[in-house]
C-alpha cells in the first residue's frame, strides 16, 4: 500500500471548509463511495478497483486554528501489478499523477473556501482571564437563552477580521479594552446566524486579558469572575459548553 499526505490551511471556518471540500469532490476521474462523514471534522471516500489500481482511499481531517481550518488529507492506494514492477509503476506513473491532481485540486479548493467564507456570518468569543487565574463569564439577559452563561463576544461584521471583532464586541458589551492571546477552539453552531444558512456559522474563541476600562454589563444581567472548579456549576449556553475543557486547561497552566 502506498501513501501520500497533503496539508492545507484554509482561510475559512470549519463548516465552510468541510462543505466546500465536499461540494468540490475529489480530483479523481473514478467515482468514489462515501465510507465515513463526520461533519465538520472528517470524511473518508473509497473507489472501486479499476484504472490500474486495486484500491484507492481518500481521507480528510479538519481542525480549527487561529488562522483558519487546517485540512489534512491522506491518499492510500495499491496498484494491480505485483512486486518490483508494481513499485516501479507506482513511483514513475501513479504517484506523480496523484500529486499533480491533488496540487491543482487543493489550490482551487483553498480559493473557493476563502471566497465562500466571506458570505458566512461568524461569531467570536473571549475567555478573559485575570491574574488570579479566574475567567470572566456573562449571563444572558434576553432571548431564548436568557439566564444562561456564556463567554462575551458577538458577530463579526462583513470584512472585519475576527480579532478586531472580538476587541470591538468586548468594548461594546463590557466597556473594556482587551488584548487577545492564543486561540482556544471552535464550535459549529446549529442554528441560523444573522439570516445565514442553518449550520454554516461557528463560534471561534480566544483567551485574552482586560487591559483597560471598568467592567460594565451593558448587554448582560450579570458578570462574574470564576475559578476552574466553578465552571461546571454554571448553566451554559450549548455553544460554549464544549469549550470548557480548553478553558480549564488554560486556567491550570497559567
Amino acid at each position: 500500500m502506498s501513501q501520500l499526505r497533503f496539508t492545507t490551511l484554509v482561510e475559512a471556518p470549519l463548516t465552510v471548509a468541510f462543505d466546500v471540500a465536499r461540494s468540490l469532490g475529489r480530483p479523481w476521474s473514478r467515482p468514489l463511495q462515501e465510507v465515513v462523514s463526520d461533519r465538520p471534522w472528517s470524511d473518508v471516500y473509497a473507489a472501486a478497483p479499476g484504472g490500474g489500481l486495486r484500491r484507492l482511499v481518500h481521507t480528510r481531517h479538519f481542525s480549527a486554528t487561529g488562522a483558519g481550518t487546517l485540512v489534512e488529507e491522506q491518499v492510500d492506494w495499491e496498484t494491480v501489478l505485483p512486486g518490483a514492477l508494481g513499485g516501479l509503476v507506482d513511483q514513475t506513473l501513479v504517484r506523480r499523477r496523484l500529486v499533480r491532481a491533488m496540487q491543482a485540486h487543493l489550490d482551487a479548493y483553498a480559493a473557493a473556501a476563502a471566497e465562500r467564507a466571506l458570505e458566512v456570518t461568524q461569531v467570536v468569543g473571549a475567555a478573559l482571564v485575570d491574574d488570579r487565574r479566574r475567567v470572566l463569564v456573562a449571563r444572558r439577559g434576553s432571548g431564548p437563552l436568557a439566564g444562561l452563561w456564556e463567554f462575551p463576544g458577538g458577530k463579526v461584521e462583513p470584512g472585519e477580521p475576527d480579532l478586531d471583532a472580538l476587541v470591538r464586541e468586548c468594548r461594546e458589551e463590557l466597556g473594556v479594552a482587551i488584548t487577545p492571546h492564543a486561540f482556544l477552539g471552535e464550535v459549529p453552531l446549529d442554528g441560523v446566524v444573522a439570516g445565514g444558512a442553518p449550520g454554516a456559522s461557528t463560534l471561534r474563541v480566544w483567551w485574552g486579558r482586560v487591559t483597560g476600562g471598568e467592567l460594565v454589563a451593558h448587554e448582560h444581567t450579570e458578570l462574574r469572575w470564576v475559578v476552574e472548579d466553578e465552571l461546571e456549576e454554571l448553566d451554559w449556553i450549548p455553544a460554549d459548553r464544549p469549550l470548557l475543557p480548553a478553558v480549564r486547561a488554560l486556567l491550570t497552566r497559567l
